[in-house]
Formats: structure tokens, C-alpha cells, sequence
């Protein structure tokens, strides 16, 4: 890790108790039906007899979910916290593993890996992104999928000579990100206000993220015995353009993996 990553905020100090006590927001946002529904519903065609591994799977915004359609789902997660309350939901029918979702490894083998919410570009080096992809491929029974959700960079929003751009502006909330060009790091700084006019008072919380092309991607998985199935601009199959802010990429593993 060089400076500049050891200068980043720590993805790990991000999700402790208090974040996990909040993370949550049943039907809304990302909890929100029209959400969820065409994502349980993919995962669940793509998995069909097998069970599916969650990596960094949180407090089971998906996983819960899919194990009530009948998917034997396990998971990875890096906070004791997001998993805690993971448990405090749905007790101990989700077998999860407190781990690096690089590196750790969960006991069986499964027909569906899958990473979703953009949190692959969590890890901040493009090393770590690939052993990602080796994990995975690690798990996968021959032939098994692994899917992807992920933003585009929004590169073409960055003004020339800028650093910074404004994705939200609402009422009590607004998003900016800064850029590193070089090292393809986006810091996500999340800013809400409480109060009335006369009295605000801020919290700022900040994400570091490092962003991946999906070329780059599609090379990551080549390197981890990949090869891209299909890729979507989102869950419910919308055609994936240039103009795409996203996509849902789903790889077949066709060689042996360690």
C-alpha cells in the first residue's frame, strides 16, 4: 500500500456499530421494492439448484431475502457490526464468515458468487480487485457464475483541471466526490445537515472507493478463469449503453482454478 492509499479513509472504520445501527432503511433507497425484487429475482435464476455466496454481504439487504425464495446463501463480511446485525434480523440461518473477501474462504462450493452495491471498488488497489476475482472463482463449482454490480466512472462530469464533482443536492444531504486520476481513487464525501436555518449542524462521512472500467474488469475476470456472460445496465435487464451509469456483469468460470 503506498502513501497516498494509507492516506485514504480506512473502508473498515466505515462500517462500525453506529453505521450498521443505521444502515437500514426498509423500503426505501436501496431497501425499496422495485430494487430488490429484480435483483433477488436475478440472483435466484442464476443460482437455480445451488447455493449462492455473498461477498461483503452486510446485513442481509439481498441475502435475506433470497434465502426466503429457497437459495442456500452463505456470506463474507469484513464488520462484526454489519453481520451483527445481519443476526439480530434473521438469526443464524445464513452462515456468514467475519473475513477479507479476497482472501477468506467459506466452507462448500457454489453454483453463484455475487458482489453487489459497487462494493468491489471497496478494495483500493487494483491487486486486490483481481484476488477478489480469484476468490470468487475459488468458490464457484465448474461452470459457476459470478456477479457484478457496478457504477461507471462519471469521468465525463469532471470538469478539465477539476478534482471534484456534485452528484446530490438535497434537502439535508449532498454528495460530492473527488478524484486521483492517477490511481483511479474516488472519495466519496457525504455531507448532512440537522437543524433549522439559524442552527445547522453537519456530519461528514467519506468513502474511499478505487473505480474500475468495465474493460478492466472484463480483464480482471480473464486473469481469475473468467469469461463475461452477459452484462446488463441493471437488475431488471435494461440494454447496457454508452450512456449507461451502471451495469450488472455476470461471468461463467471456464478454467481450473485453484
Amino acid at each position: 500500500m503506498d502513501d497516498h492509499t494509507a492516506a485514504l479513509p480506512d473502508p473498515g472504520l466505515l462500517w462500525d456499530a453506529a453505521t450498521a445501527a443505521r444502515y437500514d432503511t426498509p423500503g426505501e433507497g436501496m431497501f425499496a421494492p422495485e430494487v430488490l425484487t429484480p435483483t433477488v429475482d436475478r440472483l435466484a435464476e442464476l443460482a437455480g439448484d445451488g447455493p449462492a455466496l455473498e461477498l461483503a454481504i452486510g446485513t442481509g439487504r439481498v441475502a435475506i431475502p433470497l434465502a426466503e425464495r429457497g437459495v442456500p446463501v452463505s456470506g463474507i463480511e469484513q464488520s462484526a457490526a454489519m453481520a451483527g446485525r445481519l443476526r439480530e434480523k434473521d438469526g443464524e440461518r445464513i452462515p456468514v464468515v467475519i473475513g477479507d473477501m479476497a482472501r477468506d474462504r467459506v466452507p462448500g462450493e457454489f453454483s453463484l458468487v455475487y458482489l453487489v452495491f459497487n462494493t468491489i471498488s471497496n478494495l483500493l488497489t487494483q491487486a486486490e480487485q483481481v484476488a477478489c476475482f480469484r476468490n470468487a472463482a475459488a468458490h464457484l463449482r465448474p461452470g459457476g457464475r459470478f456477479l457484478i454490480e457496478l457504477w461507471v466512472p462519471e469521468l465525463r462530469s469532471l470538469p478539465p483541471g477539476k478534482q471534484a464533482t456534485v452528484g446530490v443536492v438535497e434537502p439535508g444531504y449532498v454528495l460530492f466526490d473527488t478524484y486521483d486520476l492517477l490511481r483511479q481513487h474516488v472519495v466519496s464525501h457525504h455531507l448532512r445537515f440537522s437543524g433549522d436555518a439559524s442552527r445547522q449542524e453537519a456530519e461528514l462521512v467519506r468513502s474511499p472507493h478505487r473505480y474500475i472500467w468495465p474493460a478492466e474488469l472484463d480483464l480482471m475476470a480473464k486473469l481469475a478463469g473468467f469469461e463475461l456472460e452477459s452484462r446488463d445496465a441493471d437488475f431488471a435487464g435494461t440494454p447496457f449503453t454508452a450512456e449507461s451509469g451502471s451495469h450488472v456483469s455476470v461471468y461463467r468460470a471456464v478454467a481450473e482454478h485453484d
